[in-house]
């Protein structure tokens, strides 16, 4: 007898608690500006100053009077839809003038989250070289993408970007 296994079998049982690498990190804010917010985080996996702890639940807040300048979002890759629909509700009707939130997902561009709330929604740069998650042993399998909402109306799209090479 055969075990099943593979993404479909072990969906959300993997470690959803990597931490983004500072080298991406830094390539972003090269690119974006500085991140003065992280939307999911804990002490431990912080990438700037003010975070959201799991204790406020990130989804449950408004994020309009909290998100100004550049937020940073990595969301449990177990389970992106709430993340990403919460982007895409913040882009409707909740953000200010002049501030992203720069979400970092699995590009699962054939997925249900991704048709409804990135698509035409967020400009989108495919990662060209696979990240190495702070406490992983290997790059991560898949590609990743970084959708990027607020930028001006009609930047909505998709790009390529190596971003070892900065901005």
């Amino acid at each position: 007898m055969t075990t099943k296994t593979g993404a479909s079998f072990a969906r959300g049982k993997s470690n959803q608690n990597y931490q983004t690498p500072w080298e991406l990190i830094r390539s972003v804010e090269k690119r974006f500006g500085k991140i003065c917010i992280d939307l999911a985080a804990t002490e431990a996996d912080r990438r700037c100053p003010v975070f959201i702890p799991p204790e406020q639940n990130s989804l449950k807040g408004d994020w309009g009077n909290r998100v100004v300048g550049t937020a940073w979002l990595n969301p449990p890759f177990g389970d992106i839809t709430p993340w990403a629909r919460k982007c895409s509700e913040w882009l409707l009707g909740y953000r200010s003038a002049g501030s992203i939130i720069i979400m970092l997902t699995p590009a699962s561009v054939g997925s249900n989250w991704w048709r409804d709330y990135v698509h035409n929604r967020a400009r989108v740069a495919f990662l060209n070289g696979r990240i190495k998650f702070v406490g992983a042993n290997d790059p991560y399998t898949k590609d990743c993408a970084l959708s990027v909402y607020g930028l001006n109306p009609g930047c909505e799209g998709y790009e390529v970007w190596d971003w070892r090479k900065g901005a």
